[in-house]
Parts: structure tokens; sequence; C-alpha cells
């Protein structure tokens, strides 16, 4: 059985530049139905990339199509393949359904953990309808334009150490390791994070080279190219509850962002 829902499962806003802007993880609702079944700390949906459309709220005035979902990553995570295959060989990973948060608590009491037909229907009810919905829009965008980017918003605590040692990096592009966009991407978005200043860290290709949106869209040789960004939230907003926005940190991450997405634009066109 399908679970129930009052709301549409994504909102797509579109608009007039050759670029599609996806947040597949700034959803926070959880069904009432799966909520009872899951513990507390599931409930505080902690694992958010919180405020993405606020930050990103600059793009979408300047006419970027922009894709984000409702439901929490804990109902189901859109950046991960179908089969919830590890995009990181040998290195932890949360799945297609997660069963655990980033710090390894258990997100369902004991006996309610999602069976494989379960996995099975949400993937239907939810991943299925974002991924068309992306893949139309970006379909849209590039007969309009001839050629399109991809930008994967996403965000994560400064220090997870399930994922990754110390402190991660404030900017964090993935271009599947130079396989989703223009030759080069990657290092022109981090030499333009130098260039600006404001002693930000990055790297391309580091711990986070793209997941499976970057990854299954990105065919530069077909005109759609696709780069993510993994954004350290300590650059803009409080890292523990509540999760609050950060404008002062904000404002100056904002016109970086812009620069970054120009430059992307920019090499996308000359590609």
């Amino acid at each position: 059985m399908s679970l129930s829902t009052d709301r549409p499962i994504f909102s797509l806003r579109q608009g007039q530049l050759p670029l599609l802007i996806s947040m597949p993880h700034v959803g926070t609702h959880i069904p009432d139905e799966l909520a009872a079944r899951m513990t507390d700390v599931a409930r505080k949906v902690d694992d958010c990339d919180w405020h993405l459309e606020r930050l990103y709220a600059f793009a979408v005035a300047r006419g970027a199509s922009l894709i984000v979902p409702t439901h929490a990553r804990y109902v189901i995570d859109l950046n991960r393949p179908p089969d919830s295959a590890n995009l990181y060989p040998g290195q932890d990973t949360t799945g297609l359904v997660p069963i655990d948060t980033f710090d390894k608590a258990p997100l369902y009491h004991p006996g309610g953990e999602p069976t494989d037909d379960e996995t099975t229907r949400r993937r239907v009810q939810y991943w299925q309808p974002y991924h068309d919905a992306l893949a139309r829009e970006l379909s849209a965008l590039k007969e309009r334009h001839g050629k399109v980017l991809l930008w994967e918003a996403h965000s994560i605590r400064s220090q997870v150490p399930r994922f990754f040692e110390g402190r991660l990096p404030d900017f964090n592009f993935g271009t599947a390791a130079g396989a989703s966009a223009a030759t080069g991407m990657g290092e022109a978005l981090t030499e333009c994070v130098r260039r600006h200043g404001g002693g930000y860290t990055c790297v391309a290709n580091g711990r986070f080279k793209g997941g499976y949106i970057t990854r299954h869209y990105g065919v530069p040789d077909e005109g759609i190219h696709a780069v993510q960004l993994e954004l350290s939230q300590v650059t803009y907003m409080e890292e523990t509850p509540p999760y609050a926005y950060d404008p002062a940190r904000a404002s100056k991450i904002e016109p970086l962002l812009a620069a970054l997405i120009d430059e992307a634009l920019a090499r996308v066109a000359q590609a």
C-alpha cells in the first residue's frame, strides 16, 4: 500500500535561463503513518539540507528553474540510484531508503524497518515522479537553449565523522571526476572560490564527487552539464538545532554562489 500524502511530491518553478537547480535533500515532511514507526530522532530530520531555497533565491530571481521535493530524505533519498547501489565503494553511505541517521542513530523502532516491497513502493511513489520531472525539464531547457546546466545544490554539517575525517572544506564540487561537465569545470570553480577571497576552502571531486543525479544526468557530449556543490553548512547557518539561518554569513556566500553559477554557465556555453 502506498503512503498517503496531503501535499505534492515536489515543486517545479520554470525559468528562462539554461539552468536547472535541483535540491533533492531539502524536504522535511514525513507522512503520519510512517512517522508512527520512526524514532524521535527521525522526526527531527536532522540530516536535511537546510535553507537552500532561501540561499539560492537570487538564482530563481535571475531566471533559473528550480525543482525541490517536499518529503524528507528519510522517506526516500532522491540522490541515490534506484537499486540503492553504493556510489562510493568501500566507504560508508546511506541508502535509497535510509535506516539510520548520519550519526548512525536508528530511524525506526525495532521491527518497523522498511521491507524490500515497501522500498519498491516508495521508489515508485516518490523517487520516480521527481526524476521524471527533472528529466523533462532538462529536455525542455536543452531544446530551447541547445545546452543546459544542472546545478545540484546540497549542504551538510562541516563535521560528520561517519563520512569523512576532520572538517569538510567549505565548497565541495563534484563533476563525477570530470565526466559530468565540461572539461576543467571543477578546477575552474575552485579557482573562482579562491579569487573571490574570504578564506573559504574548496576542493573538486574530493570526498563528494557527485551523487546519482549528477552522474546520471550529466552527459556533456549531449549538451547536459551537471555539477554538484556540497556546501558546508557552517558557511551560512548554525549547524546545531534549531538550525537557524545566519543572514550575516549567508550574505557573504550569496555573491560567491552567483559568481560560481555564472562561471559554470559560461563554460557550458563555450563547450
